[in-house]
């Protein structure tokens, strides 16, 4: 099990495409709560799947594109920590689903920028309901990549 984000990184970025989106649906599926909208759950829905082809999964993203634009308009200029969340959610079910070449983080795996915004939605959560910034979704995210190359 990763017990660090290198780590972490590193094993994610090894995973072929398809497992990477798997993984990355299931990190977004611990936050989408903080969301709940139904284009993003479609997506996550795709990206569980295996031989999904290119032109369901260019659809796939552009809904979830489309739903991620709506959130962040919908945050506005005074930070609302719930809505800030839910685009966090929606910008990483984008990951999940993007065609692969056009990666925010560089070279990095779609995986680990869909583990990086579902960590943000969270403490976009903690923040809105008073908590402060602890979580354990790093943990939960090694535990659930763990469980996957186990399996």
């Amino acid at each position: 099990m990763p017990t660090n984000d290198k780590d972490f990184k590193a094993k994610l970025g090894t995973l072929p495409i398809a497992h990477q989106r798997h993984v990355a649906a299931q990190f977004v599926q611990r936050v989408f709560p903080l969301s709940n909208d139904f284009r993003l759950k479609a997506a996550l829905e795709l990206a569980l799947r295996v031989d999904v082809p290119d032109v369901e999964l260019a659809a796939a993203y552009q809904t979830a594109n489309t739903a991620r634009v709506e959130s962040f308009t919908r945050c506005g200029k005074e930070t609302d920590w719930t809505a800030q969340a839910g685009h966090f959610v929606a910008k990483a079910a984008v990951a999940c689903v993007r065609p692969a070449a056009e990666g925010e983080f560089g070279n990095s795996s779609l995986a680990w920028e869909a583990a990086m915004s579902a960590r943000m939605a969270r403490t976009c959560e903690a923040v809105a309901t008073g908590e402060g910034t602890e979580n354990s979704e790093a943990e939960e995210q090694y535990r659930i990549l763990t469980a996957f190359l186990n399996s």
